[in-house]
């Protein structure tokens, strides 16, 4: 057994060896590495076969860095594609190679155009082409917020029409019977509408780039002259319309003669009418009537005739050959009545009361509800319930006339004490409030506070046409009389 001196000696050559074969193995690798660096940052190009060049792997480095140069990192300046900085194709090692591929597809897609889906927006230009179209019909209770939503159109679409311009204001005020046309194109955007208030007026609504235009259209209408006349056998209403009236012109006739003709006492079978009326033409067929501009009327053998005239301001009245005015200060009759149940009379047997008793007006019987007119200008001095008269509205007319409603339903509420009226304003409604056994107006007519019979006291007179107006009025109307002359000649020819 050796001692631990002896062992230490001999086993110093054998841990030298050791170290010196553990660094030339350390050597031995690094050399391997240095090597293998070299060789993968040096490829061979054994990989293409030198019998069969690819003609374009030459240009395919240059089209890969003409894709890759306009795409700069950030930071990195803008260099020109014309004259590239050239790029050693040995240089680029393995890693450089792979960043240059994915480069070249990331260019490709940037490079491609962009598919940008098209915005819809409220306005559309009116260029787009339309796709379909909605004609609707507008009814009781409709607005244009409803049938905007019931076509999946937004409220602020509809927000941004109406206060566009003065003129598309009036999609707020549409009415039963008008017709609504809407266009839409392919993507159910609004181009335009069209509302039609007749067959003859429209207001039109375009979408444009800048937002909406609004233009109100009028289509030409033919006028032409025409002439009708008729016998009266029963009533005025049977007999015109056998003639061939219109319900519109048999009222006008009615409104132009009823100041100075009552047509529920005073007509008489033989009395004559004849008409001078226009008549509107569309595309070749009769629209409507147009106004009465000459008529006569024969009652119990005296002659009415009345000739319209429009001034330069545009209003249009009657008047008689002399130029007096057709219309008188006041109604005759302020109601439209059935019958008249009670006249002006000293004494009469009061239904209610059971007495005899003074009837200072005429009471005119209609249905309850009927509309009462102001019979003349005036301001309502008066205005509830007095006594026997039941609900009352009294109108003072100028310092000399007032006239007196009673047993009414209803006010109209803008016919309050204080207020002005104008003839033919409605000012209440029939009733039989008050002492009255059924719906009737009682109405009186006071002249400086006395009484007066409606039905005979003789009514002021409208203003003459003006003297400015005079000359222009007698060269117009020369015409209308000798036509209306020359018809009723050929009536009593025909006649005898």
């Amino acid at each position: 057994m050796q001692d631990f001196k002896s062992y230490t000696l001999d086993r110093r050559p054998a841990r030298g060896q050791l170290i010196k074969r553990l660094l030339l193995s350390v050597i031995f690798l690094l050399i391997l590495a240095a090597g293998f660096l070299f060789l993968i940052s040096n490829p061979t190009e054994e990989s293409q076969p030198a019998n069969s060049p690819d003609p374009d792997a030459e240009s395919q480095p240059e089209q890969q860095r003409k894709l890759i140069l306009p795409l700069s990192l950030p930071g990195q300046s803008q260099q020109s594609g014309e004259n590239p900085t050239p790029i050693k194709q040995n240089s680029k090692g393995f890693l450089s190679q792979a960043f240059a591929a994915e480069s070249v597809e990331t260019a490709k897609a940037e490079i491609a155009p962009e598919v940008i889906p098209a915005t819809t927006s409220a306005p559309q230009p009116t260029v787009a082409e339309e796709s379909r179209k909605t004609v609707y019909k507008i009814r009781s209770g409709d607005s244009m917020a409803s049938i905007f939503k019931k076509n999946k159109l937004s409220p602020s679409l509809l927000h941004q029409i109406v206060n566009s311009s003065k003129t598309a204001k009036q999609l707020t005020d549409i009415r039963p019977g008008e017709t609504l046309h809407m266009a839409f194109d392919s993507d159910d955007n609004l181009l335009s509408l069209r509302l039609e208030h007749s067959k003859v007026d429209s207001l039109e609504i375009l979408a444009t780039a800048e937002g909406f235009t609004a233009t109100e259209k009028s289509r030409a209408v033919d006028t032409r002259n025409t002439h009708l006349s008729g016998v009266i056998e029963n009533s005025l209403y049977v007999s015109a319309k056998k003639s061939g009236l219109s319900d519109q012109l048999i009222m006008q006739l009615a409104d132009i003669f009823g100041w100075d003709i009552d047509f529920a006492l005073e007509i008489r079978s033989g009395d004559r009418f004849t008409v001078i009326f226009e008549e509107d033409y569309l595309d070749g067929e009769k629209l409507r009537d147009g106004p009465i501009l000459a008529a006569e009327f024969i009652n119990q053998g005296k002659t009415y005739q009345a000739l319209r005239y429009v001034d330069d301001t545009g209003r249009a009245d009657y008047y008689t050959p002399e130029g007096r005015s057709m219309r008188k200060a006041f109604l005759r009759a302020p109601v439209d009545f059935r019958r008249i149940s009670s006249r002006f009379t000293r004494e009469r047997y009061h239904p209610v009361l059971g007495k005899k008793r003074p009837h200072r007006g005429v009471d005119y019987a209609a249905k309850t509800g009927t509309p009462i007119r102001a019979s003349g200008d005036g301001k309502v001095i008066f205005r509830g319930k007095k006594g026997g008269y039941g609900k009352t509205v009294i109108i003072q007319h100028g310092q000399t006339y007032t006239t007196l409603y009673a047993h009414l339903s209803r006010y109209n509420k803008k016919s309050r004490k204080g207020t002005r009226v104008k003839q033919g304003q409605v000012i209440g409604y029939v009733g039989k409030t008050g002492l009255a056994t059924g719906p009737h107006l009682h109405y009186e007519f006071r002249v400086n506070g006395v009484h007066r019979n409606p039905l005979t006291v003789k009514l002021p007179a409208a203003k003459p046409i003006a003297k400015k107006y005079r000359d222009d009025f007698m060269i117009k109307i020369q015409p209308l009389i000798s036509k209306l002359d020359l018809i009723s000649r050929t009536l009593v020819a025909d006649a005898q």
